[in-house]
């Protein structure tokens, strides 16, 4: 069955749930849930990795719509996306 005839939810949930598909996106969408919001420093001084595979990693969060970016020059600030965020646990529930 090809995405046309898949119901707009099951596409929707498989997005997310790619956005989702790596350790290092699930700990930051966490540190994001429990810190209100963090600047791109913060959350790689949390993580082992490189800044440049962090910021790969906040983009392709954001790109789903599960968190935001808000640029206060020369940082960028994220936060979660509570709508996405509450999207994302329906649609789970639903499976």
């Amino acid at each position: 069955m090809n995405d046309k005839r898949r119901p707009v939810s099951t596409v929707e949930l498989a997005r997310l749930a790619k956005a989702l598909a790596h350790p290092a996106r699930v700990e930051i969408l966490r540190m994001l849930i429990e810190k209100g919001d963090c600047q791109c420093g913060a959350i790689v001084d949390r993580l082992p990795l490189a800044q440049a595979t962090v910021s790969q990693h906040l983009k392709v969060l954001r790109d789903a719509g599960l968190i935001r970016g808000e640029i206060d020059a020369p940082r960028v600030c994220y936060c979660v996306n509570p709508e996405a965020i509450r999207r994302l646990k329906t649609l789970v529930g639903e499976l």
